[in-house]
């Protein structure tokens, strides 16, 4: 169950704070960490009663090894911080790391390729054996032929981390405005339904809602809503899985697998398979939540307007590939949702200057959970 969130203060302050942030999901969450800890005042502003968009309707999978370039600098840094903040806010971390499945020779020369290049100590070749000592779903007749050990990454419950961060900055001296909508941001003002809060500096971290405020913004990063099919599913035999698990499917994802040669073969052989799954971008992969139920997906379905309805088709999919995938007839749905987050073909990391002493920031690339402390420092860097 998702935790309550700190109690919001009662009026807005007379007096500058020395950061606004418009957003309490992670990537907002994120610079008011880095804003305590450099000693500073902080105010949070968010339209809802609590954090209910992309940051708890993730898997909880700090993605950090195949992550490359300026993301993988970010997941990197962003990992020590989860590794301090668990201990300081009260939140669970899960070491297990995260298990790639290979059900293919190319899918194993995705693996293999990747490990030459990271090294024992990012990448640790398995074979079906290995795999089956972490899934314990491989049965006779599984196509599963061996996998990889990412070691470094970590997994959260997001539905409980979130709000224990939020409780822990409220702790440590952030004024949470919940149920407090911002309708324009000038120059050291947020200009919020509750009056105007004055700042020093202010970071807007809406996630997909850049559009809401910086129209022009979303129009020049051509940023759009990335709509996801996403569910929990009974697991079968009650098992118990510890890392992340991915497959194939997130070779062709994550730019450390996408990257490698093998990669090109892995298309083709899903291509020919399942085109299907390809056309609605399909990344299949789950993580174990602490009541056992598996959090199986996704899809990915791009426009700045999504309609309201959602095909049932597409989430059949998914649960025939996880069905596949842990070798059983059938999985049993507990709950599903959809989930949205920016996404831009421009950039990875959105972070803009509309006004003086303002940044606009969001993570367009769906793995806000595994960067956003890494990157907010950097931004902090450049605007205080």
């Amino acid at each position: 169950m998702t935790a309550a969130p700190p109690p919001a203060s009662p009026t807005l302050p007379a007096q500058p704070v020395d950061l606004a942030v418009v957003g309490a999901g992670i990537v907002g969450l994120a610079h008011a960490v880095d804003a305590v800890e450099r000693g500073l005042r902080v105010a949070v502003v968010e339209r809802d009663a609590r954090a209910v968009g992309a940051s708890i309707r993730n898997f909880g999978h700090l993605c950090a090894t195949p992550q490359t370039g300026t993301a993988l600098d970010y997941a990197m840094a962003a990992r020590e911080r989860w590794l301090s903040l668990s201990e300081k806010a009260g939140f669970e971390i899960v070491r297990a790391g995260t298990l790639v499945v290979a059900r293919s020779t190319a899918e194993m020369g995705v693996l293999e390729e990747f490990a030459a290049e990271r090294g024992r100590d990012q990448v640790r070749l398995l074979d079906r054996a290995g795999v089956e000592q972490s899934l314990p779903t491989a049965h006779p007749g599984s196509e599963i032929l061996g996998g990889a050990h990412l070691p470094l990454d970590l997994r959260v419950d997001p539905r409980a981390a979130v709000p224990a961060l939020a409780n822990w900055l409220a702790a440590n001296g952030v004024d949470f405005h919940w149920h407090t909508h911002a309708g324009a941001i000038s120059p050291g003002i947020v200009h919020t339904s509750r009056g105007d809060l004055p700042a020093t500096a202010i970071v807007h971290a809406s996630g997909h809602d850049i559009d809401r405020l910086f129209p022009a913004l979303a129009e020049e990063y051509e940023v759009r809503r990335c709509k996801l099919h996403m569910l929990e599913a009974d697991p079968p035999g009650d098992i118990r899985i510890a890392p992340a698990v991915l497959t194939g499917y997130s070779m062709l994802r994550y730019g450390g697998l996408a990257t490698t040669e093998s990669a090109a073969e892995v298309r083709r052989e899903i291509t020919a398979r399942a085109p299907e799954t390809l056309e609605v971008v399909m990344n299949l992969m789950f993580t174990q939540r602490p009541d056992g139920a598996i959090v199986l997906g996704d899809t990915h379905h791009y426009s700045r307007t999504h309609l309201p309805f959602d095909e049932e088709s597409v989430t059949d999919l998914v649960l025939r590939e996880g069905a596949r995938l842990f070798g059983v007839d059938r999985l049993t749905v507990r709950r599903r949702w959809r989930g949205i987050y920016a996404d831009s073909p421009k950039t990875d990391f959105l972070v803009a200057t509309p006004a003086s002493g303002v940044r606009v920031v969001s993570v367009t690339s769906g793995i806000g959970m595994t960067t956003a402390l890494g990157l907010a420092p950097t931004v902090l860097d450049d605007l205080l």
